[in-house]
């Protein structure tokens, strides 16, 4: 018996500074990030919001609520007991210009980076975290099979590293 397909994710996406409007066709990347992820993880219909900003609304946000004063390429606002329908899960937040000078210096498209840090903000909603060596394998295990069902490739491939390579990015 064929199970019935379940409704996409709920995204709330807000563009928050002109720097995105450079970006062709990130939504439906962005939507898509989303719904694989919610589908690898049964969290299909869940309801989230995407705010694209720059660096320093980011820097902000990292300074008021992790007491660090630097900006980082994601930041994930979880909801705990996610409630209503669909569950409003939380906010993933990501800072343009990080995005791009990484990519650059990760040597791959600004797409793939930008969909790998949406499923990286999405797994932090849902309690996953890298602050252990074994929490960031398993992580870093769902990232690349969610990436895989995009067609992205390994983003951890090129240089063998984990999470760390990550947070050092922060």
């Amino acid at each position: 018996m064929a199970r019935a397909a379940r409704p996409p994710c709920k995204i709330d996406l807000v563009v928050d500074s002109d720097l995105w409007k450079e970006q062709r066709k990130i939504k439906s990347l962005i939507k898509r990030a989303v719904n694989e992820t919610a589908a690898a993880l049964s969290t299909d219909g869940a309801e989230l919001a995407i705010v694209l900003t720059d660096d320093s609304a980011v820097r902000l946000l990292n300074r008021q609520w992790r007491g660090v004063d630097k900006t980082t390429n994601v930041l994930s606002f979880p909801i705990g007991n996610a409630r209503g329908e669909p569950p409003l899960i939380g906010d993933i937040v990501l800072a343009y210009e990080t995005l791009v000078r990484e990519a650059h210096h990760q040597g791959k498209p600004f797409v793939h980076h930008l969909a790998h840090l949406v499923i990286h903000g999405y797994l932090h909603l849902l309690g996953y975290d890298h602050r252990r060596h074994k929490e960031a394998e398993v992580m870093e295990r769902l990232e690349r099979a969610i990436l895989r069902r995009l067609a992205i490739p390994d983003p951890y491939r090129p240089r063998g590293g984990t999470m760390k390579r990550l947070a050092k990015a922060r």
